[in-house]
């Protein structure tokens, strides 16, 4: 199986001094599953590939599993070991094999080019089988930041049809670390069957490898039921995890000046998402609102905070995406909860740029992360589903203040992969008023987050209020 990694920053040879590989050798490393080669088919100024072929041996591949068949295991028919596409389709070998012939690049780690290791460059990665679909490929690394291209292999001209193959191509300007931690843990992903068991320590090198991305990634529920071979107990212990570092990967900025006090004990600073949350929260509770909608609600996390409030009679998520609205199902726990209370909670698929009927009449509506998410020419069509057609007595909103990027260090560009824009405190108020002029509306914007006295809070929060009902 083969996976390449190119780049055209100059000079693009410094590929090998990230990799720790000599451009001008070809590198063999023995693995249990058979032997890795890396190799450099291109290594000139202006562009250079690196190549890893990985040789899988299917005698030495069976004696690893130790004759025991993987739980997801693709080949669970008699010859399935000798019989499968383990040599040729990427996989959690490939991934394995990643992992020890570019241990360093996998840390960031670079003695020569300490500084490069941490810049992103343009990076191009070819992948020519790959179990998987168009569909899902896309939805696992477009939100990093990826532009990808995967073309369905088709099967033989006898047979007709696609497999369930592609051939992956992916594009950006992303550090090397970065590239590799995302194929180390979305290629098992994809596959969805590791060749060896899956022990807890596969817990913490989901975590170590997704550290920056994982926690705020659309499909993370997905990535860690795969990438642990669909054990529950151990894709629960990884996600709550997740959940305390929930939100952008760059939500909540250190300190690093000195503690004068940090010999004190001291309680454990709240998270930018949570901070957030509870900000919409007070909110709503302020509105005196009982039924409540909350679109674009994602996994459900704003969902979980209002259905433990009883004030709350009626709570409705929208999304877009059928799959969010899956996870939120199961984050809400609607299959075990008492009748009375499952009764009060509605999860209704709809795209905010039509309108639906189903939304008004409500009290009160949140737009929490969801509005820099959108294009720029669809805004308009938000704003008259929301505050024209739907017209809560009472809208929320939050999204990003621009302004306070410059505090995250290393941060480049917007917060997110999937961001449209990111305004600045002076756009959002102008947007704001703008929305409330044009709809009925009066309008009062606040901060959430620590505030700095220049740049101001890292999130913004507007509550409009519908003038016949104030």
């Amino acid at each position: 199986m083969l996976l390449t990694l190119t780049t055209t920053h100059r000079p693009a040879t410094d590929l090998g001094f990230l990799l720790v590989k000599h451009p001008d050798r070809v590198h063999s490393f023995d693995v249990p599953t058979g032997t890795a080669h890396v190799l450099f088919p291109d290594s000139a100024d202006d562009r250079c590939t690196a190549a890893l072929l990985l040789d899988v041996d299917p005698q030495r591949l069976s004696a690893a599993r130790g004759g025991r068949r993987q739980q997801s295991a693709p080949e669970s028919f008699t010859l399935g070991q000798y019989v499968n596409d383990r040599p040729y389709a990427a996989s959690s070998l490939l991934a394995s094999a990643l992992a020890k012939v570019f241990r360093s690049a996998l840390r960031g780690e670079s003695k020569d080019r300490p500084e490069l290791a941490a810049t992103p460059l343009p990076l191009e990665i070819h992948v020519p089988v790959l179990r998987g679909t168009t569909e899902l490929v896309t939805s696992l690394f477009g939100p990093l930041g990826w532009r990808v291209t995967a073309a369905p292999i088709p099967l033989e001209l006898e047979l007709g049809g696609d497999s369930r193959y592609v051939d992956l191509r992916l594009s950006g300007d992303l550090t090397v670390a970065a590239a590799l931690n995302h194929l180390y843990v979305l290629l098992p992903v994809l596959d969805d069957a590791k060749h060896y068991w899956v022990a807890p320590d596969e817990i913490e090198k989901l975590l170590r490898a997704g550290e920056g991305w994982l926690a705020g990634h659309p499909e993370k529920e997905l990535i860690a039921r795969r990438y642990l071979a669909h054990r529950r107990s151990y894709a629960t212990s990884a996600l709550e995890q997740l959940d305390r570092t929930e939100g952008d990967t760059v939500d909540v900025a250190e300190d690093t000046g000195a503690d004068e006090e940090a010999e004190l004990p001291v309680a454990r600073k709240q998270s930018l998402a949570v901070q957030r949350r509870e900000a919409v929260v007070a909110a709503l509770a302020e509105s005196g609102a009982a039924r409540v909608l909350d679109l674009g609600c994602g996994g459900g996390a704003l969902l979980g905070a209002l259905i433990k409030d009883k004030r709350y009679t009626e709570i409705v998520g929208t999304d877009v995406s059928s799959r969010a609205l899956d996870l939120a199902h199961q984050r809400l726990h609607l299959d075990r909860v008492p009748e009375r209370q499952r009764d009060r909670v509605k999860l209704w698929q709809s795209a905010l740029t039509y309108r639906d009927d189903r939304l008004k009449g409500y009290d009160a509506a949140v737009l929490m992360e969801v509005i820099e998410h959108v294009d720029p020419p669809r805004l308009p069509a938000l704003e008259a589903s929301v505050f024209g057609h739907a017209r809560p007595a009472t809208v929320v909103v939050t999204t990003p203040n621009v302004e306070y990027n410059v505090l995250y260090e290393g941060l480049t560009g917007m917060r997110h992969s999937d961001h449209r824009f990111e305004w600045t405190r002076a756009e959002f108020a102008e947007w704001s008023a703008r929305i409330a002029a044009a709809h009925g509306y009066d309008v009062s914007l606040r901060g959430v987050g620590d505030t700095d006295d220049t740049y101001g809070n890292p999130t913004q929060l507007a509550i409009f209020t519908r003038k016949e009902a104030a």
